[in-house]
């Protein structure tokens, strides 16, 4: 193998997708940076790899990265692996890829699944643009709401139903879609409006969440007029057309006079 770094991507489930070039990669390197040298032991095992493996991963990785770029500039070939999917994609990995740049090393990619985009194809929802959020969080979905076109989230089993509940808040009127336990034995995609996805039974395992376009018709004054009613009484009339705004994609301006002529 040429010396440098290789990026390579894992299965998210079903150890099958392991493509036969990651499995000759990891073989044939001369050391892996794995995120957790326990969770690769269990996909070495499984492919008979026996190289050595140091753990990489958010909380060392500042520490170890210099020390990995250090022997690839001997002449090793040194290959990054995260538990699951693609290095960097939320998870440990651009660190070591932006360090071996700036150290002029070469890298390779040898690519595999991703959770997110796996999620989005079986969405059904526009692929043409879309943002990647990583994990969802409740400050920041305001702000997203301005994303007018298919936003992907990842999101954890014990959060869900209420990020299902925040989204029917702030995103009415955008489907989302619930995708979960990708190329496992319990793949499973949710689609319908937050709102009537609030009393399912709350989805386990590796969840991603797809959210679409909101949609190029604007919402009726009528539309408007209900949610201007369901969020004035809890909220001053700056707060309420701040939330206004997010939900129905209307001007904060706009927003502000229809509460102040309510």
């Amino acid at each position: 193998m040429q010396s440098g770094l290789y990026v390579v991507g894992t299965p998210i489930g079903n150890l099958s997708d392991l493509s036969p070039r990651a499995v000759e990669v990891l073989q044939n390197a001369d050391l892996i940076a794995a995120e957790d040298t326990r969770v690769f032991a269990k996909l070495a095992h499984h492919f008979n790899i026996k190289t050595k493996a140091v753990a990489c991963h958010d909380h060392n990785e500042r520490e170890v990265v210099d020390s990995l770029i250090e022997k690839i500039q001997t002449g090793l070939a040194i290959a990054t692996v995260s538990d699951a999917g693609m290095p960097g994609i939320s998870d440990p990995g651009f660190r070591i890829v932006r360090a071996a740049r700036e150290a002029g090393v070469r890298v390779f990619m040898v690519p595999g699944p991703t959770a997110a985009i796996s999620a989005l194809v079986l969405s059904g929802f526009p692929t043409d643009r879309f943002s990647f959020l990583g994990f969802f969080d409740e400050k920041k979905v305001r702000d997203d709401n301005k994303i007018r076109h298919t936003i992907i989230y990842y999101e954890s089993p014990n959060r869900i139903m209420d990020t299902i509940k925040t989204l029917a808040s702030v995103m009415p009127e955008r489907k989302i879609a619930i995708v979960r336990e990708i190329t496992k034995i319990h793949e499973e995609t949710i689609i319908g409006y937050p709102a009537d996805l609030v009393n399912i039974e709350a989805p386990r395992g590796e969840i991603v969440i797809v959210v679409a376009p909101a949609p190029d018709k604007k919402m009726t004054d009528d539309e408007i007029s209900e949610i201007v009613n369901d969020i004035v009484s809890n909220s001053s009339t700056k707060s309420a057309a701040a939330e206004l705004a997010a939900r129905t994609g209307i001007s904060k301006k706009e927003a502000y006079k229809k509460l102040v002529n309510k």
